[in-house]
């Protein structure tokens, strides 16, 4: 008994690694890179090679303090900072303060000969001097094909790699190596990989017009890590990575009661509105006012005080605004004020998960406490109904981990079953409360009409309530 107690006060050895400066990245590699070890990238041109690396080094500085270098076989120092200055990222200053070295090798292949003593030795003093100048943790080496690209010896090739990384290793510096992928291997070399403690594969597809980053862990020594791929954004901040994948339900639930932003709407709920945290999903053919209805959910969320991201797939902001003016719902002050950040592009623009990545961001910079999408059924033009499926169990996970209220709305077709649906089924298990609104006609007059599905944890009316549309607003009838 003594000595179960003794083993389970025993805590595992942490494996000792470097943050990338990477957002989400760190989340995927359970920590970071391996510290003191080499760390190869690799992908096909324009996949974002060079720029993680610069981002490693600059993060690594700047919020690690951390000095690095930076060994470029292809690109100058000047050519360098000027490509990643439009991302915030001014290596000439971290330069001038003695944080940051870049050193450009230029090897034309056409100077190389080799010989029986080839070796890596010069570039180990220039790189040693390098690193003890500044006292760097950091080191980049990009790209490797340019180092070795002229030697055709298999042995000599072999052998130099090994003792590249080997001399990194004992150097005790945290490093990326980027490399060129290859046709039947990771790289063109086939070894890197293999000496290698982490390998990251960084991959850039074109899939029915839409280009798509995407990053995959291949191994990882000593360490657990993700193993699925993974979507990158590369925008004016850098690079940022969609880590999420599937989450427990673990998270925290709210008994704190909201409005809905009418409060025709809130009386047909037993406790006249939702719990925080709570999504809804409000589905109707085209014209039966679901976007209204987002409108007041969102206009309730501002004059809370709390910050409101709106997704809008079929309405520029503006029109938008306009639009719920007619109906007496003012979103325009908590526009300029920026409480309501409405974030409108067509669906076709990025795939699904760019959708997911560029909202990830959204909610990360701008910390609402309400998002709404309006609609998620514009989505199945750029996916089909799975990947639209695993797309919003993500978003959901995300949102409620974060308390944040949600709100969907999804276009069905008139005369069809909801239930039928591709986009409604894939969301309305996954949804807390759902709204169904419809248009009918009754003797030569369109009315409309709105009923409850259904609403965990809260009694609701299960009755079909008729609403109209005014220059005040949504009128909700009161049933016979």
């Amino acid at each position: 008994m003594h000595n179960q107690i003794l083993m389970k006060r025993e805590k595992p050895e942490v494996f000792p690694k470097s943050k990338t400066g990477v957002d989400g990245l760190d989340e995927i590699t359970g920590g970071g890179f391996p510290k003191g070890r080499p760390t190869l990238i690799c992908g096909s041109a324009g996949c974002g090679k060079t720029l993680m690396g610069i981002q490693f080094l600059v993060k690594g500085i700047t919020e690690y303090g951390e000095p690095g270098v930076f060994m470029s076989f292809e690109e100058t120092s000047k050519d360098l900072s000027q490509n990643v200055r439009s991302l915030g990222f001014d290596l000439n200053k971290l330069i001038s303060q003695q944080k940051l070295r870049i050193d450009h090798i230029q090897i034309e292949k056409s100077e190389i000969e080799e010989t029986g003593d080839y070796d890596l030795e010069g570039l180990f003093i220039r790189l040693n001097h390098a690193i003890d100048s500044i006292g760097a943790k950091r080191v980049v080496l990009d790209t490797i094909e340019s180092l070795f690209g002229g030697l055709d010896n298999a042995a000599i090739l072999r052998s130099e790699i090994r003792r590249l990384f080997q001399w990194l290793k004992d150097k005790g510096v945290t490093t990326i190596i980027t490399g060129e992928r290859g046709e039947s291997s990771l790289t063109r070399q086939g070894l890197e990989e293999y000496v290698s403690d982490c390998v990251i594969l960084l991959d850039f597809r074109v899939i029915d017009q839409i280009a798509t980053r995407r990053l995959r862990i291949v191994k990882y020594r000593g360490s657990t890590h993700g193993t699925n791929e993974y979507p990158f954004l590369i925008d004016e901040t850098g690079i940022s990575v969609l880590p999420i994948t599937s989450l427990k339900l673990e998270h925290k639930i709210s008994s704190e009661l909201l409005s809905y932003g009418h409060s025709g709407l809130d009386k047909l709920f037993e406790k006249d509105g939702f719990f925080r945290g709570t999504s809804v999903l409000i589905t109707g053919s085209a014209g039966t006012s679901k976007t209204t209805l987002a409108s007041y959910f969102a206009l309730s969320s501002c004059q809370r005080k709390e910050s409101t991201l709106f997704f809008s797939f079929e309405e520029s902001p503006n029109q938008l605004v306009r639009n719920m003016k007619s109906v007496s719902i003012d979103l325009k002050p908590y526009v300029i004020s920026g409480l309501l950040f409405i974030h409108a592009s067509r669906p076709s623009l990025q795939g699904l998960e760019m959708h997911l990545l560029v909202l990830h961001k959204l909610i990360r910079e701008l910390k609402p406490r309400t998002v709404i999408i309006d609609p998620i059924s514009s989505l199945v033009t750029v996916g089909n109904t799975s990947e639209v499926r695993a797309m919003l169990v993500r978003l959901m996970d995300m949102l409620k981990v974060s308390q944040i209220n949600a709100l969907f709305t999804s276009l069905t077709h008139a005369g069809s079953s909801d239930y039928n649906d591709l986009t409604v089924d894939a969301v309305s298990s996954l949804a807390d409360t759902w709204l169904r609104v419809s248009n009918n006609e009754k003797k030569d007059v369109r009315t409309r009409n709105l009923n409850i599905v259904k609403s965990r944890g809260m009694g609701h009316s299960n009755q079909v309530h008729e609403f109209t549309i005014e220059g005040k607003g949504i009128k909700i009838k009161k049933s016979d």
